[in-house]
C-alpha cells in the first residue's frame, strides 16, 4: 500500500510540474511555431522585444519598446545583416506607453540577423535587441 501511494504521489507531482512549466511560457504557446522572439531591458527603465516570423516566403520583423510613459519620441533603426531597412521616429502611445515597428523584408539564404535599436534623445536611454533565425 505504501509503494502504491508513493507511485501515485510521484505521478501526480510530475503532472503538476509539467502543467506548471507549460503555464509559465504563455508567449511561446501563443506564438507561431516558427517565430523567434527575444526580449530584454534597455539602459533605463524601458524594455524591448524583437521578433522574426515567416511571412509568405519573406520575414516579418516586429520591434517593440515599452517605456510605460506616453508621448516619448524615440529614434528607431532596424538592420538586417548589417544593412539598414528602416530608420525613423516613433512616439509611445497614450494607453500603453509603447510603440512597435513592423516591416516585412526579403528572406535570403541561411540565417538572418535582425537588430533593432531605439534611442530616446530626451533621456539618452538606448534599447537594442537582436534576433537571428533561419526561417
Amino acid at each position: 500500500m505504501n509503494k502504491l501511494f508513493r507511485r501515485g504521489a510521484i505521478g501526480t507531482l510530475a503532472i503538476a510540474m509539467i502543467a506548471g512549466a507549460a503555464l509559465s511560457f504563455p508567449a511561446a504557446i501563443a506564438a507561431n511555431d516558427r517565430d523567434v522572439i527575444r526580449e530584454g531591458n534597455c539602459t533605463g527603465a524601458s524594455d524591448w522585444k524583437i521578433k522574426q516570423s515567416p511571412e509568405n516566403g519573406r520575414i516579418e520583423v516586429e520591434f517593440e519598446v515599452d517605456s510605460n510613459r506616453a508621448g516619448q519620441t524615440w529614434n528607431v533603426r532596424l538592420k538586417k545583416n548589417g544593412n539598414t531597412f528602416f530608420q525613423g521616429q516613433r512616439t509611445t502611445g497614450a494607453r500603453s506607453g509603447s510603440f512597435e515597428v513592423r516591416r516585412v523584408v526579403n528572406n535570403g539564404a541561411g540565417s538572418e540577423t535582425i537588430v533593432g535599436r531605439a534611442v530616446n534623445p530626451s533621456t539618452g536611454e538606448v534599447c537594442r535587441g537582436e534576433v537571428t533565425a533561419n526561417l
